[in-house]
């Protein structure tokens, strides 16, 4: 069976993903000062183009949750938002933490994990698909800094942080390489791309150093797992995923968001689509309004 999405990275761990006339945005953010270019901004115009939006917080640090997504629903009365459990919600929020589940529409579901940080890491099921978002999931050790006792007691949080996560039926995954970690700072993604399998992972959470990205994509890819470096906000890949076939057809972020496509007005069969054709580990959160 053929399946097919398009995902556009953003910002730092922040990816929007088209199924049909569906978007899926996780961990949205603009940068400090607004930094984000118009050209990797998600607009209210290109909201409005999709028949569902569904907006995914995994956590309240500042560099995964900017209060401009609360925002879109001044003109938006259909966006949904879930967010994890630790964050207050609005009228048309849902909270979710580790271990649950939630049916969201007939074609979309999403299961929330455990987090070696705050709040929780996705894996939605859209249409057939598996995506999997982690938050900020991730080895959290600095070898050159920490104790023996302190880089095993990472160690076992992030393996029983994993060990529910499914393998071998995750289609897209987004996981942090963090190079602030220093010596060995890929090492959770490393492992979650041999113990999980995903067919295809995107590196986030780079800290403006796209040659990590891309040097990681160059070393860690396996037989089972394509890794792919987004780098430029706005940039996207539409992704065909077959039995035993995946093509990756990437599209590089136009010079003016006008330029912007915008989604086909057309539902996805439920059967598959193919066959219709600062410092993010503070404690402090930004003050939102979420009424």
């Amino acid at each position: 069976m053929q399946k097919q999405l398009k995902v556009t990275y953003h910002y730092n761990s922040g990816f929007s993903i088209q199924v049909g006339s569906t978007l899926l945005i996780f961990d949205y953010w603009e940068g400090e000062n607004r930094r984000l270019s118009e050209v990797g901004r998600l607009n209210r115009q290109i909201l409005k183009a999709y028949e569902q939006v569904y907006v995914f917080v995994s956590h309240g640090h500042p560099d995964h949750l900017d209060p401009v997504v609360y925002d879109w629903r001044n003109d938006l009365p259909g966006i949904n938002y879930v967010v994890s459990n630790d964050l207050p919600i609005g009228k048309r929020g849902r909270r979710i933490g580790p271990g649950e589940e939630m049916t969201l529409t007939q074609d979309l579901a999403v299961r929330a994990y455990d987090s070696t940080d705050l709040g929780v890491s996705f894996l939605v099921t859209a249409y057939g698909m598996t995506i999997f978002h982690a938050g900020d999931l991730n080895l959290w050790h600095w070898r050159q800094e920490s104790s023996l006792r302190e880089i095993e007691a990472a160690e076992e949080a992030f393996y029983a942080a994993c060990e529910p996560i499914p393998s071998g039926r995750i289609d897209l995954a987004m996981f942090p390489v963090d190079p602030r970690q220093g010596l060995l700072y890929d090492a959770g993604a490393n492992h979650f791309i041999l113990t999980k399998k995903p067919r295809l992972f995107i590196p986030m959470h780079w800290q403006d150093r796209p040659e990590v990205a891309v040097d990681f994509a160059r070393r860690a890819r396996t037989p089972q797992t394509e890794v792919l470096a987004m780098t430029h906000p706005g940039e996207s890949a539409t992704v065909t995923f077959e039995d035993k076939l995946l093509d990756i057809h990437i599209v590089e972020p136009p010079k003016d968001w006008t330029d912007l496509p915008l989604v086909p007005a057309r539902r996805p069969d439920r059967r598959g689509i193919g066959e219709m054709g600062e410092d993010p580990f503070s404690d402090s959160d930004l003050p939102v309004d979420f009424t």
